[in-house]
């Protein structure tokens, strides 16, 4: 079977996911001619028609009020976002009137907004981690794919789902990781963390693009004789507290590693719920690896300062192990 890029296997799933489902549309700025900000809609508006693949003024807020109004009368609409980096532009309508509506008035918001996110690319505008600013929010949904076959699998669980998704897809993995998907209908259900490396030693616990540099990072471990556990996260909101709970169980010693940055990230969090569930398992305390609290700059060698790598996360391992 041959594989698919990242990008390719989001469009995947959101064409399968319109074949199967009369109910499902997209909405967004240049998604259909242009094909959305990176090609991720291209095609869809030949297939599928103007009536489902509409084009919209670059109005963030609007985008997604106009989205819930549609999700309210029972449709399924994707919202592609020019930049996740920018959905601070669409907090108040997601935040205040979205994540509460079943809540205050029993109505369902079955609606997927996506959009790129994360570091290299395009400087301090475009590439901001988002998600920390939403996982607190009560009644959102929040997933962000490492691999092409979980942002296939995730994307058609999202557009599925009966409340909104956030679906953070990052920019610097949509053309260089590449996956064959599974055969069938490929689902991957939301809030369910998995195990991509198996160790005894350390567990880092990771999401998005972070999850390669620590698959590297425990590559060369295994060099120095350090067995490392990777757990990728895949949700975000909900945390899957009892993957993390039997990884840090298993060996005893936790790393967190993502691009967001260290003050106010998801890693705080993660921390203190090890803390809460897992305190008599650590032989060490738990560690963060993550971006600095500055905004990302344009420059490729700066922005390889800013943002964790693979040789601050090997370090990181080696204090935790000779604890």
């Amino acid at each position: 079977m041959t594989a698919i890029s990242y990008l390719e296997a989001i469009r995947e799933a959101i064409d399968e996911e319109m074949a199967r489902d009369p109910d499902v549309f997209l909405l967004g700025a240049d998604i259909g001619a242009a094909g959305g900000a990176f090609k991720v809609t291209d095609g869809l508006l030949a297939r599928y028609g103007a009536s489902r693949v509409i084009d919209t003024p670059l109005s963030e807020i609007a985008i997604v009020g106009a989205a819930a109004g549609a999700a309210h009368m029972g449709m399924r609409p994707v919202v592609e976002l020019p930049a996740l980096g920018s959905i601070a532009n669409a907090s108040d309508m997601l935040a205040n009137y979205v994540a509460t509506a079943r809540y205050r008035a029993g109505l369902s918001c079955p609606m997927v907004v996506r959009g790129h996110a994360g570091g290299y690319g395009g400087g301090p505008f475009h590439v901001r981690s988002a998600e920390a600013g939403f996982v607190h929010v009560p009644g959102l949904k929040v997933v962000y794919p490492a691999t092409a076959e979980d942002a296939k699998g995730l994307m058609k669980a999202a557009i599925r789902d009966d409340d909104c998704v956030l679906f953070f897809e990052h920019a610097d993995l949509y053309g260089r990781i590449k996956g064959v998907m599974p055969a069938g209908d490929h689902v991957v259900p939301i809030g369910k963390a998995r195990v991509a490396r198996e160790g005894t030693d350390v567990s880092i616990i990771t999401y998005a693009a972070a999850l390669w540099k620590v698959v590297d990072a425990a590559r060369e471990l295994a060099l120095l004789g350090i067995s490392a556990e990777v757990l990728d996260l895949r949700t975000l909101a909900p945390l899957d507290d009892d993957a993390i709970e039997a990884t840090v169980r298993k060996t005893h010693r936790a790393l967190v590693v993502h691009e967001d940055t260290r003050t106010g990230g998801l890693a705080g969090e993660i921390t203190a719920r090890i803390n809460e569930r897992c305190f008599e398992w650590l032989d060490a305390p738990v560690l963060r690896v993550t971006a600095h609290d500055v905004p990302l700059p344009f420059a490729r060698s700066l922005e390889d300062r800013v943002l964790p790598q693979t040789p601050d996360i090997v370090l990181a391992v080696k204090r935790l192990v000779s604890y």
